[in-house]
């Protein structure tokens, strides 16, 4: 694909929640720190529950599967939300 055509990368976000591990996907677009919006996002969504990891560039077997949907889903949402 012509880089043109792409606005934005996907994302590997690895967080713990209460201990237990969790991992997110996410698109974001250029010029932006996707640490620190990851940061921001867990801090206000689990407070000192969530503690970030790790964030990666995703692999292209990860990022074609991101696109499709073909993602893990969590056990305990089955929606993947």
């Amino acid at each position: 694909m012509p880089p043109f055509f792409k606005s934005s990368t996907v994302w590997v976000l690895d967080f713990t929640y209460k201990g237990a591990p969790r991992r997110w996907f996410k698109a974001f677009p250029e010029g932006v720190d996707p640490r620190a919006e990851f940061e921001a996002q867990i801090a206000d969504l689990h407070g000192p529950r969530g503690q970030v990891v790790g964030v990666r560039v995703a692999t292209p077997e990860e990022e074609t599967q991101y696109l499709r949907g073909d993602l893990p889903k969590n056990m305990m949402c089955p929606t993947g939300r």
